[in-house]
This record gives C-alpha cells, sequence and structure tokens, in this order.
C-alpha cells in the first residue's frame, strides 16, 4: 500500500514541519488537494503551496500528488507540472474533452490520473482507461475533509480493478475520503493500490498514525 497523506488536513501555520512528520514517519507521497470553491464548495490552496513544499519532497523522493477539483483545469495543468507535480489528476465531471485534457498532462512530462466523485459510474472511464497512469475513487463526495466513508466505494474499487484488467490498464487505484485503519484493510483488499488520508494521519500523533495503517494493512501469517 502506498501512502499518501493529504497536505489539506496538516497544520498550515507549520505545513512543511508536518508534511515533514509523515514522511519521516514512513508516508510514500504528499497528496496536494486543490479547490476552487467553484467545482466544490471549498478553497484550499494554488500551485505556489505546493511549490513550497517542493523541496521537501525531493529531499525524501516523495511524489507531488496533485488532484485538481477545480473548473477548466487544462489553464492550470502548466503551472502544477512546473512547481512540480508528479502525478496530476483531473476530474471526468470536470472535463468536456478528458482525453485531450490527458495527452496534455502526459506532454507536460507528468502521470496522468482521473478522478470520479462517488456518483458517477465507472463506466465514463471504459474509453480513456488505457491511457491512465492513475483512477482516483473519491470515496466521500470532494470537498471538505473528516467525512464519513461512503461503504458502497469498496465495491466500486473491486469493479474498477476488474475495467482496468479487461481494458488493459495499467493505472493504479487511488481512494480517497474517508479512509482510516479501521477500513483501510477492506478497501485495499478490493484492489486500491494507494490511500490518500488527512484527516486520520495528520490528526494526534502523525507517527502513531502512519504506523496504525501500516499495521491495518500488514500481512497476517
Amino acid at each position: 500500500m502506498t501512502l499518501a497523506p493529504s497536505v489539506l488536513a496538516a497544520d498550515f501555520g507549520r505545513l512543511e514541519d508536518h508534511a515533514r512528520q509523515a514522511l519521516d514517519a514512513g508516508a510514500d507521497w504528499l497528496h496536494i488537494d486543490v479547490m476552487d470553491g467553484h467545482f466544490v464548495p471549498n478553497i484550499s490552496f494554488g500551485a505556489p503551496v505546493m511549490r513550497g513544499l517542493r523541496a521537501l519532497a525531493d529531499e525524501f523522493g516523495a511524489p507531488l500528488d496533485v488532484h485538481l477539483m477545480i473548473e477548466d483545469p487544462d489553464r492550470y495543468l502548466d503551472a502544477f507540472a512546473e512547481a512540480g507535480a508528479a502525478t496530476i489528476t483531473v476530474h471526468q465531471e470536470a472535463c468536456p474533452h478528458l482525453h485531450r485534457t490527458v495527452q496534455a498532462i502526459h506532454d507536460l512530462g507528468c502521470l496522468a490520473g482521473v478522478a470520479l466523485n462517488p456518483a458517477t459510474p465507472l463506466v465514463t472511464l471504459e474509453e480513456i482507461a488505457p491511457d491512465l497512469d492513475l483512477v482516483l475513487i473519491m470515496s466521500v463526495n470532494p470537498g471538505f475533509g473528516g467525512q464519513t466513508f461512503i461503504p458502497g466505494s469498496v465495491d466500486k474499487v473491486r469493479r474498477c480493478r476488474e475495467l482496468l484488467a479487461r481494458t488493459g490498464s495499467r493505472a493504479v487505484i487511488e481512494v480517497d475520503g474517508g479512509v482510516a485503519p479501521g477500513n483501510v484493510r477492506a478497501v485495499v483488499e478490493a484492489g486500491a493500490d494507494v490511500i490518500v488520508a488527512g484527516s486520520a494521519v495528520f490528526k494526534g500523533d502523525v507517527a502513531e498514525n502512519v504506523a496504525a495503517f501500516r499495521r491495518a494493512t500488514a500481512t497476517k501469517v
């Protein structure tokens, strides 16, 4: 399991230090949630804040995993690529010309992901799946941290794994929203490769929280 703490849940007054705690504890990626107040009912931050984490990410060899919850994401792909994004994920619901957007992300030298809101069916990825590096299954409605995991997301992850196999896609599956040590094992066993966790990592003892995720997904002998 790749663990990607969402810095949206970190203490912005000490963002770099809080992110460092997660990486020191063994987190793998840093997940960057970008919100515009239009596509989702919240505003977070943009490329300049992410750029401030680039040196830390490079120090640990931790990819910056950018999730654009914004309208017309094509306008900002260059900025996030320049700021150091390894992966740029856009929402299927925000991209009328999704193939063009995915191609543009690849042309910038980044891995390309597509996210689906909880009510968006997997069939919308049928044509684009072979071109993707990552599929992000939202297990809460996007916009705010700390929400409760939608139980049906486990089956959606399982069906996404089947779709990727059927279409010959090598994309990894990322799950974002309400995942915690108490439910992460079911999500991983359903086929998730990457787990995004915000509050479950940054609220309380960061090192212990990361360790709890590792214990929950450790192979039992």
